[in-house]
């Protein structure tokens, strides 16, 4: 049985449209958190010319296995276990780095070592996209999100919507800057950054 994200399912094709662009002259693609593996998939597939490398916590990789193997895409590769904790990662450097929904999941301290593993991670002039919700000067961009935070944090009181400018300094500190911010669907946002 396939484990499936309605939020996924709606968010796929405005951040493929940012993709596109993005990753236009990426070609190795490391996911971090794919979930479901819904997102490999549907992007792997849209985007033929990059090479998807898939990984999560590895108590979900069996529902990334159940996608992977349905689409039987040649671009795609079988998640690796990566906790953002570890020092060095188990992957191999890559010219693109995806992740979405996870800075607010996540502890901060946590956020600080994905950025740390990411900024290793990535070549010089690679491009790392996040998307998810951000506050901008602190404050919420809409009620949903400020609706949003409470939930995460009544389930776990270190996760949160994160604020963009921690965030883009955080980046910086490990040598990724900020070059787009896109406006998404239900008061998210993608980011890109790109390394130095």
């Amino acid at each position: 049985m396939k484990p499936f994200s309605e939020a996924c399912e709606n968010n796929q094709a405005p951040i493929l449209a940012i993709l596109r662009e993005a990753f236009s002259a990426v070609h190795s693609v490391l996911e971090i958190g794919s979930g479901t593996g819904q997102h490999a998939v549907y992007f792997a597939r849209h985007l033929p010319h990059l090479n998807w490398q898939t990984s999560d916590l590895a108590a979900n990789h069996s529902g990334i296995h159940a996608w992977l193997d349905e689409a039987s895409l040649p671009n795609t590769r079988p998640p690796i276990a990566l906790d953002v904790n570890a020092n060095p990662w188990p992957v191999e450097a890559v010219d693109g780095i995806f992740t979405a929904n996870t800075l607010h999941i996540i502890s901060w301290p946590e956020v600080e070592q994905l950025f740390r593993g990411a900024g290793q991670a990535l070549l010089p002039g690679g491009v790392m996209c996040v998307y998810g919700p951000f506050n901008y000067g602190g404050k919420f961009t809409a009620p949903s999100n400020a609706r949003f935070d409470e939930w995460l944090k009544a389930r776990d009181s270190a996760s949160g919507v994160r604020d963009f400018e921690a965030v883009c300094a955080l980046a910086l500190r490990y040598g990724l800057t900020l070059v787009a911010d896109h406006a998404m669907p239900v008061n998210n946002r993608t980011l890109v950054f790109h390394k130095d």
